[in-house]
């Protein structure tokens, strides 16, 4: 919502606006072009635009002379392949990608990503070839180019350490966030018997439903701290009710494609038996001996979060009084040219810092990657957050009974004869989920999409569907790489 508000700003003033996206959403209501691509497919969308770029002559040379490493490997990939065959994987026509070099080559642009593209297999490589495309084009370091995906400097400007005591961790063992069920299950020497969960609801927010449920249900132990009787709270053997964001004063930030931070006053008590969280986890210090480690108010918490902030005019009384503060970030990123490299260049491939070449991978459910797969579950599944709720928060304040809204191409409902509002089963190995049908008339063919966050009270959860596998990098999720199939179904 911040940068939507942005976007129509600058379009009074005569920015144009490209969406490339297989659902016409929101924004695409205001684009001057929208570009329809197939699930996935965005950084071979990247590759055959930079081939264009490099056939018409386009590139931006000096910068690619001057300040990039491995463009010559980036060279012969894009050589590997023909325009023909970018367009057909991508299902975007040869004329439009030539169409988008052209519009690349006239600087500025800014490359704004969303949240969902790196959530394949192939996520970590999408986005490597979108950051090649953005130098190639010589849209690096300039206003109004870039690379952006959320901003992500924002978090840097607080202080971390002092808070989270990172010294006193003798011995430590995580996994992502993807992995959590497997983590729990398969963990020995110790085994988990306890678990905590604390802002999050894993049970509807975490791929592969089923299992997240069976390696939750394991535990000896389940505390779960919420304001809501969520579906983990419903498995939690203790319930901690904590303060909301209007019952405690904090300061808010976010990388959501700004660089704000915001003070949140405390407005009302919490209710009953609700305590804040840091409230809940200083009681817990105290009754295992380290209690003088959180002997800290609100106040002195707040003050060491800003305390690297103040030599720059930001303190808690300017905070509170203003209401928000504009964070010091670098409004052009890499304008010196200076990359955090080790050969301080921009580096398209051959070091460590990029993990090797880039590649032309392609998501791994799909009929081109597994099409004994495909044959069983053709259609690609989306599970993008609702503009309702925040995740599964909200959806039980709705004035009318939230449901599982399965949203389909106009194509996908003549091959199978659906209308709106049938009442259809979407199912693979993983799982199965039942919904109403909504046709969506400019979805990408093929393409069905079920918000996330919606309860199992309310027939989701969605994640039943998703795969718990990492992305290629080992950083993000595998959720919208996903296949399935539908079909009309009898209400029970």
């Amino acid at each position: 919502m911040h940068l939507f508000q942005n976007l129509q700003s600058v379009k009074k003033n005569g920015t144009k606006l490209y969406v490339i996206d297989p659902i016409f959403n929101a924004t695409a209501k205001i684009a001057d072009e929208y570009i329809s691509i197939k699930p996935g497919f965005d950084g071979l969308l990247a590759a055959g635009i930079m081939k264009e770029l490099l056939r018409m002559d386009l590139q931006d040379q000096e910068f690619l002379v001057k300040n990039t490493v491995g463009f010559t490997d980036l060279m012969e990939l894009l050589d590997s392949v023909s325009l023909e065959y970018i367009s057909q994987l991508t299902e975007v026509p040869a004329e439009t990608i030539t169409h988008l070099a052209e519009v690349y080559a006239d600087r500025p642009v800014s490359t704004i990503m969303g949240l969902g593209m790196q959530r394949y297999e192939n996520g970590g490589n999408t986005i490597r070839l979108l950051d090649a495309l953005v130098a190639v084009s010589g849209n690096v370091g300039i206003p109004g180019g870039g690379a952006n995906y959320a901003n992500k400097q924002v978090g840097q400007s607080f202080v971390f350490n002092e808070l989270t005591m990172p010294e006193h961790r003798t011995s430590t063992r995580s996994f992502t966030m993807m992995r959590q069920a497997e983590g729990i299950l398969s963990a020995i020497n110790p085994e988990i018997k306890m678990g905590i969960v604390t802002c999050g609801n894993p049970l509807t927010q975490v791929p592969d439903t089923n299992r997240v449920k069976e390696a939750f249900s394991s535990l000896e132990t389940l505390v779960v701290v919420d304001q809501y009787m969520t579906d983990t709270a419903m498995l939690a053997d203790y319930v901690l009710p904590a303060a909301t964001v209007f019952e405690v004063e904090d300061i808010y930030y976010s990388s959501m494609y700004h660089h704000y931070a915001n003070h949140g006053p405390k407005l009302v008590e919490p209710p009953g038996e609700a305590k804040p969280d840091a409230w809940i986890w200083a009681e817990l210090a105290n009754r295992l001996g380290f209690g003088d480690e959180f002997n800290f108010t609100r106040e002195e918490f707040l003050r060491m979060g800003l305390a690297s902030l103040e030599d720059k005019g930001i303190t808690l009384e300017k905070i509170r009084n203003e209401k928000f503060m504009e964070l010091p970030v670098d409004k052009v990123p890499w304008a010196e040219r200076k990359f955090k490299t080790p050969s301080g260049k921009y580096e398209f491939s051959a070091s460590a810092a990029t993990n090797g070449r880039i590649k032309l991978s392609l998501p791994n459910e799909t009929k081109w990657t597994n099409p004994e797969l495909a044959g069983k579950y053709p259609y690609t599944l989306l599970t993008i957050h609702p503009l309702r709720s925040n995740h599964s928060q909200h959806f039980h304040l709705f004035d009318q009974t939230p449901y599982v809204k399965v949203e389909i191409a106009e194509s996908l409902a003549v091959e199978k004869g659906l209308m709106n509002q049938d009442y259809v089963r979407v199912w693979n190995d993983r799982g199965e989920i039942n919904g109403y049908v909504s046709i969506l008339k400019k979805a990408h063919p093929g393409t069905v999409n079920i918000d996330e966050g919606i309860s199992g009270r309310f027939g989701g959860s969605v994640n039943k569907l998703t795969s718990s596998k990492e992305s290629d990098n080992g950083l993000g999720s595998t959720l919208y790489d996903c296949l399935v199939n539908i079909e009309k179904a009898e209400k029970e």
